[in-house]
This record gives structure tokens, sequence and C-alpha cells, in this order.
């Protein structure tokens, strides 16, 4: 016996069966017969997150069985990052020193430049004594000038005297560094050759030649040959070192005569240190300069032709700026 054929769904839309035999299709209305199922689920992430776990209660600090051997540094707490600012740079640390410097060299030139002037007065007034008296405020007004200018002008001599000193330290350590260069000398001991006596009429020349030698980025292997402002600046230097001990010296003597040449003696030491500390104030900016980036020597091959016959060789003419251009 063949089974039963399950009863037909009704159709959707008008609720009639339909014969088996009728397809996909309600042969009353037309409508689709297939089932059709919709069911509606949340989208993923939709769901809402499963509840935490209740915290539990505080128990008190943690208790150790033995006593505990580590423990945080004694410092206060400091925010991650970088622990300090970066190291500055030699060379604009240089800089910085001869922004400083070269003012106070100019200075100092123009006040012993006045001090030369005041001692100038002073040697025309004893001139001028040898054939009568003087006018007490012309006398008056010629000591208090002199003690002014030479109160004013060691003082400047010693800031300008300081501010050279530590240029020169950060002016070799960039020098040494632009070069790729260990220093020839240590910082204490330049410090020392700037302030020994005797000494210091010729370590410093040599310490500023060996930073223009590097600032230069001339070979390490090659001897350094200072250039004309640095000797002309290093015998200014010697000279004015050993007038100032002849003036110490000659300031122990007594007599009118001895103290007039005291006088002229005094007048010679200001106008040396007045070009002293201009050639001082140029070699310090020049050398600054030349350990600047992009301050490198260039050389430009020109071809130069012979005017009067065109057939004539060419001979080369090579062009050298100073490296300070």
């Amino acid at each position: 016996m063949p089974p039963t054929p399950a009863a037909a769904a009704p159709c959707p839309r008008c609720g009639r069966p339909a014969p088996p035999e009728a397809g996909r299709f309600c042969p009353y209305c037309g409508r689709y017969l297939a089932a059709l199922i919709w069911v509606a689920e949340p989208p993923p992430g939709a769901a809402p997150a499963p509840p935490a776990p209740p915290r539990p209660p505080y128990s008190g600090p943690p208790r150790y069985r033995y006593l505990p051997r580590w423990g945080f540094p004694a410092r206060a707490w400091q925010p991650p990052g970088p622990t300090g600012p970066p190291p500055a740079d030699p060379v604009w640390r240089a800089r910085s020193l001869a922004a400083s410097a070269v003012p106070v060299l100019w200075a100092t030139a123009a006040v012993s430049l006045l001090a030369a002037a005041a001692e100038t007065w002073r040697y025309a007034l004893l001139l001028a004594s040898r054939d009568g008296a003087l006018d007490a405020g012309t006398v008056a007004a010629s000591d208090a000038f002199v003690n002014a200018a030479g109160t004013v002008a060691p003082i400047l001599s010693l800031l300008a005297g300081g501010l050279l000193v530590l240029w020169s330290v950060r002016a070799r350590q960039a020098a040494a560094e632009v070069a790729g260069v260990r220093p020839a000398r240590s910082t204490p001991l330049v410090v020392l050759g700037w302030l020994v006596p005797g000494i210091n009429l010729v370590v410093p020349g040599s310490v500023l030649a060996e930073v223009e030698h590097s600032a230069l980025r001339l070979p390490a292997s090659r001897r350094p040959r200072p250039s004309p402002l640095l000797l002309v600046w290093w015998a200014a230097w010697a000279a004015g070192g050993v007038l100032t001990v002849v003036v110490l010296l000659w300031s122990l003597r007594t007599g009118v005569q001895a103290r007039a040449d005291g006088v002229v003696l005094h007048a010679v030491l200001d106008l040396l240190a007045v070009a002293t500390a201009v050639l001082t104030a140029l070699l310090v900016t020049r050398l600054t300069r030349l350990l600047l980036p992009g301050r490198t020597r260039r050389e430009i091959l020109v071809s130069v032709a012979d005017s009067a016959s065109d057939a004539a060789p060419r001979r080369p003419f090579r062009w050298r700026p100073t490296a300070t251009a």
C-alpha cells in the first residue's frame, strides 16, 4: 500500500491548500509556496558584554613570609620620557661665548684708547709744567681722567680675558668634534697655559693655531700653520705680556724722570692693549665662523684663453677663496 501523501500547506496569501502537482506556485493566486522563516539575530558585537566578576574586598597590605630584599629607589617619581635636555652642541656653545666676548673686547679697546689719551694728556702737562705752574682744575681733571680710565680698563680686560679662556676651551672641543680628532691638550692644561706667567706667551697661540687647523678641516697629520692674522695677534699678545712686566718693574723706580718715563710706558701699553683687543675680536670672530657648518674651502677651476690668438693653448687658473668668505 503506497504511503499517504502529507497534507499540502495552505497558501500564505489565499489560504487554500495547493495540490502536490501544482509546483512551487499557488494555482489560485500565483503566490510562491516555498516556506520562508525569518529569524532576527543581533549583529556581531551588539550583544552585551558579560558582567565583570565582582571585585574581592580589600584584605590589607601584602604579607610576606620572609623580609623582602627588593625595593624601589629612594627618589621622587618622574614622568616617563627623556630625563633631561639633550647635550648642547659644542659649536653653538662656542658661538654663544663668542657673542659675549667680542663686544667686551671692543669695549676694552675703546676704554684702553681713552686710557692712552689720558696718559698722553698727563705727559703733555708734565712738559708744560717745566715752564710754569699749572692750573689746579686742569691737573685735577687729568688725574680724574687717568684714574677712571685706569680703573675701568683693567676690569674690562679681566672680564674679556675670562671670556676668551672659556671660548678657547669650547672652540677647541668644537674644532676637535668637527674634524673628528681628539684635542692635543686637556682642558686644565689649556686653562693653565692662559694663566701661568711666561707659559701664557706661547701656549695660547699654539692652542688657537690648533683650533684654526681643525676648523679648516685640514689633515691631522699635517703640522698647523698659523694664518697671518693669528701670527700678528700672537706677536701683539706676547709683546703686551712683556711690556706689562716692564711697566710693573719700572713703577718701582723713583725720581721725576722715572715717573715721566713711566707715563710714556703706560701710554704705549694702553695703545698695545687697544691693538691686542681689536686683533683678538677679529680672530675670535674668524675662528667662530670657521667652526660653523658649511664654512669649507672651495676651489673653482677657470679656463682662461689668450686674447691674442684663439689657437693659443689654454692655461688653467685656480681661484682659492678664503675660508671665511
